[in-house]
């Protein structure tokens, strides 16, 4: 059995204006997958659940997504997963990787996700002059000191990596490879800008290393099982092998243009 599986990042469809959504439904639609995965930053809180919705009407096809950070802007952390949790339950085409575990594509290949979130552990945080409008734009950071902001962002790296704790071992006890979607990268060597691993200014808000802790102890006790990471976040197209079984896909990104990264031919 084999499936095409079309993955898509950061396509921030709240930007683009008139016809220009129903035309890249259209892109999508051409490459013929049989699934989308979607590793974040579909739009905003008040609208991502929407578009959503529009796409996979538009592809009659099962699309797999996880938030990013601009899916909870405008809104909460608690707020924007409500939201993923009532459009998959309205739309049963649409499934929130977060909540829905183990997901088998094929009897070989599963696939699982989870927001993720950078943790501030990664890079140089207490040096950095980096401030993102997540800051300003997301309620759950509004009037945090960069101390409070630190703890919040250890308690959400924490999560994602409790998350894959669990839900890794499952898959690979009856799936030779793994699919995962994050919007975060979990290792360094994913986070790229024109081409480089980002500086220790920027890795903090890029990276999240409780993440790719948890990814290299699992994959490293299975080293005849295959794990393949979708990101994004960065908008820095990059491929990194951590280890030999255990690859990283950072999709690159332009606002207003977004694109299909990869069809993945899934066995």
């Amino acid at each position: 059995m084999r499936m095409r599986l079309a993955w898509l990042t950061d396509i921030h469809l709240n930007f683009l204006k008139g016809l220009a959504i129903y035309e890249f439904f259209a892109v999508i639609g051409r490459e013929k997958p049989d699934a989308v995965v979607i590793s974040g930053d579909i739009a905003e809180a008040p609208s991502f659940a929407l578009f959503l919705q529009e796409m996979q009407e538009a592809l009659d096809r099962p699309v797999y997504f996880v938030l990013g950070n601009h899916d909870f802007y405008r809104g909460s952390l608690a707020t924007a997963r409500d939201s993923a949790s009532l459009a998959m339950q309205q739309s049963p085409g649409l499934i929130w990787l977060t909540q829905a575990g183990v997901v088998e594509l094929t009897p070989r290949t599963a696939l699982i996700g989870h927001e993720g979130w950078y943790d501030g552990r990664e890079g140089d945080y207490q040096r950095s002059g980096v401030v993102l409008n997540d800051f300003y734009l997301v309620w759950d950071f509004l009037e945090l000191d960069k101390h409070d902001r630190l703890e919040l962002l250890h308690r959400l790296g924490d999560e994602t990596a409790s998350h894959f704790r669990k839900v890794l071992p499952e898959a690979l006890k009856s799936h030779d490879q793994v699919i995962l979607a994050t919007h975060i990268p979990p290792f360094r060597e994913g986070c790229r800008h024109e081409g480089h691993i980002s500086g220790d200014d920027w890795l903090p808000m890029l990276c999240c290393r409780a993440a790719g802790e948890v990814l290299r102890e699992i994959m490293s006790q299975h080293p005849d099982k295959r794990l393949t990471v979708l990101c994004g976040h960065t908008h820095g197209l990059g491929e990194a092998m951590i280890l030999p079984n255990l690859q990283v896909l950072t999709g690159g990104a332009v606002y207003r243009a977004p694109v299909v990264q990869r069809v993945l031919e899934v066995l």
